[in-house]
C-alpha cells in the first residue's frame, strides 16, 4: 500500500466563514490520507503600529483577537477529535503571510489550506490578501477554498 503523500496539513483560519470552510476540507483531508493538522491563528500587528496611534489600538483590542483566535481554534480541534484526527493548535504574532508561510516551511508542513474572500479586480489589488500571498510565495502545495 502506497503512503500518503501529505502527512501535515496546515489550515490557516481566522475565524471567517471562508476560513471555517477551508477548515472542514482541511479535516476532509486528513481524515482520507491520515494526516495531522496544524491549525494556525495570527494575530496580525501588521498595521498595528499606526493603529495604536491613529485608530486606538488597544491591548484590549489585541486580546479580544486572541479571543477570536482560541474560538477560531477550538473549533478546528472539535471537529478533528470528532474525526479521529490530531490537531496541533499554533497561535502566532506578526504578518499573516510570513507566519504562515514560515510555520510551513519549518514545520515540513505538506500542503497549506485556507480560505479566501474572493476579492476580484481592483479591490484585490488595493487590499492584497493573505491567501494571495501565499499562494504566490509559497514553496509547498497550497489550497485556497472559498
Amino acid at each position: 500500500m502506497e503512503k500518503s503523500f501529505f502527512k501535515k496539513i496546515l489550515v490557516a483560519t481566522d475565524g471567517s466563514e471562508s476560513a471555517v470552510n477551508a477548515v472542514s476540507h482541511g479535516i476532509n483531508i486528513a481524515k482520507a490520507t491520515g494526516a495531522e493538522v496544524h491549525v494556525l491563528y495570527v494575530i496580525s500587528t501588521e498595521y498595528a503600529v499606526t493603529t495604536r496611534t491613529v485608530r486606538g489600538w488597544t491591548d484590549e483590542f489585541e486580546e479580544s483577537l486572541a479571543k477570536r483566535g482560541a474560538v477560531a481554534i477550538d473549533y478546528v480541534k472539535g471537529l478533528g477529535k470528532e474525526a479521529g484526527i490530531k490537531v496541533e493548535p499554533v497561535f502566532l504574532r506578526g504578518t499573516p503571510a510570513e507566519e504562515i508561510l514560515d510555520y510551513a516551511e519549518d514545520n515540513d508542513i505538506d500542503l497549506i489550506m485556507m480560505g479566501t474572500h474572493g476579492l476580484t479586480g481592483v479591490k484585490r489589488f488595493l487590499i492584497g490578501s493573505v491567501a494571495e500571498k501565499v499562494l504566490r510565495h509559497s514553496k509547498i502545495p497550497v489550497m485556497i477554498i472559498r
